[in-house]
């Protein structure tokens, strides 16, 4: 199996890669689009150059390692993605050949968390309008894309991950609910900047409370994402 996990950036993506890497039987792979985004963008992220030369930068030869031999003979590939690197130029159709979920978390917190690392980010920088637009064109082509809320996994992991892995057809495997602290193997470069919470976990955090305090332009970033997001919560994963 394959499994590619869309998220946008603060979403818990890092933590379910790492609940999947915990297990035995998969291999994972971190953001593997993201050199082609920035070379491609020009955008000038943290840590730019050396996520640039980390990685494949041509979209079709990231496509070739995501569907070519899992890493390690392992039987099964965890494909961590943010969603705003799917830009224009970098094709989709390989998206029909593996197992799609949609990770998704309250526009509200993305907005906070990601300008507090991220200077005046824009709706496409929050891939929202990205993950949407995935989400449809899997839809319109047959498909019954899985959706879970990050909420609901920090609310109660165990149930939520059990009914993920029944969803898609996958074994359960409690080594998914712990890790070690200080990162995975494959973690991409980019890690000592946007990973140093996750470095001290060994599990997922609990329960959120209440939506943040935002600012003026926080608030305006997570009004405008909420029409893409309310549509993929209405169809999330429940147990």
């Amino acid at each position: 199996m394959r499994i590619a996990m869309w998220s946008g950036p603060r979403n818990l993506s890092t933590a379910m890669m790492y609940a999947f890497g915990a297990r035995g039987d998969f291999a994972v792979i971190d953001e593997p689009f993201y050199a082609a985004y920035l070379t491609q963008t020009g955008l000038n992220h943290p840590m730019r150059d050396e996520i640039i030369v980390s990685q494949p930068t041509a979209p079709n030869e990231v496509i070739e390692t995501l569907l070519g031999p899992i890493p390690g003979e392992k039987p099964h590939f965890y494909q961590k993605h943010m969603t705003q690197h799917m830009i224009e130029g970098v094709p989709r159709d390989w998206i029909a050949e593996v197992t799609n979920v949609f990770l998704i978390r309250h526009p509200a917190r993305v907005a906070a968390s990601f300008s507090a690392k991220y200077e005046n980010p824009t709706l496409a920088d929050i891939g929202f309008t990205q993950q949407f637009d995935i989400y449809r064109q899997l839809q319109a082509r047959g498909h019954a894309p899985v959706v879970i809320d990050s909420a609901d996994i920090r609310r109660d992991p165990e149930a939520m991950l059990r009914a993920l892995c029944k969803t898609i057809g996958l074994p359960w495997d409690p080594a998914m609910l712990s890790w070690p602290k200080g990162g995975h193997p494959d973690d991409g470069v980019w890690a000592p900047h946007w990973y140093c919470a996750v470095h001290r976990s060994t599990g997922f955090a609990a329960a959120e409370g209440d939506l943040p305090a935002l600012t003026a332009d926080q608030a305006k970033l997570a009004e405008a994402a909420l029409p893409y997001y309310e549509p993929l919560f209405s169809d999330r994963l429940s147990v």
